[in-house]
């Protein structure tokens, strides 16, 4: 099946297989690895990024799904070679420690803070609970995801 995607402000139109799924698209079509595939299940949120503005869960989305769509993925957070808050939260705050779910982390917290930049960790913690991290405590990433609403320099992300 043909489907045209707009990736990161980019229309690209592919050939793909009805049931390519696309997280599979975004790393192996377009060759964007920022995107991460974890369980293939939707239970770790590795692979989250949005589609028409909205936080998707790409190891259960079919490409064919998000034909005519406009997609964001983490590549699409900084701007002209500066970091994005959410980003420069995760750095300054130590959020990651492996980074396997972080790009998923981010792509969620900033949806979080652009909803609500007056977010409380109560409602980040409940905001990020379909986003495992098995390496922290989650303590640091929701003091990098409380920098980028107290920070909110280039705080929108465009698709």
């Amino acid at each position: 099946m043909q489907v045209t995607i707009t990736v990161n402000g980019v229309e690209y139109t592919r050939d793909v297989e009805p049931r390519m799924l696309l997280v599979h698209f975004i790393r192996d079509d377009l060759e964007m690895r920022g995107t991460h595939w974890g369980c293939d299940t939707s239970n770790c949120g590795a692979c989250t990024l949005w589609v028409n503005g909205e936080p998707v869960k790409s190891c259960t989305m079919l490409a064919v799904m998000a034909d005519g769509a406009s997609v964001s993925t983490v590549e699409s957070l900084a701007k002209g070679g500066q970091l994005d808050p959410i980003q420069k939260g995760f750095q300054e705050c130590h959020g990651l420690q492996c980074g396997y779910c972080t790009p998923g982390m981010m792509m969620t917290g900033r949806w979080l803070v652009d909803q609500n930049p007056q977010i409380t960790r109560e409602e980040i913690r409940e905001g990020i609970s379909g986003n495992i991290c098995r390496c922290t405590g989650y303590k640091n990433i929701l003091d990098a995801i409380e920098y980028a609403a107290a920070n909110p320099a280039t705080s929108e992300v465009t698709a």
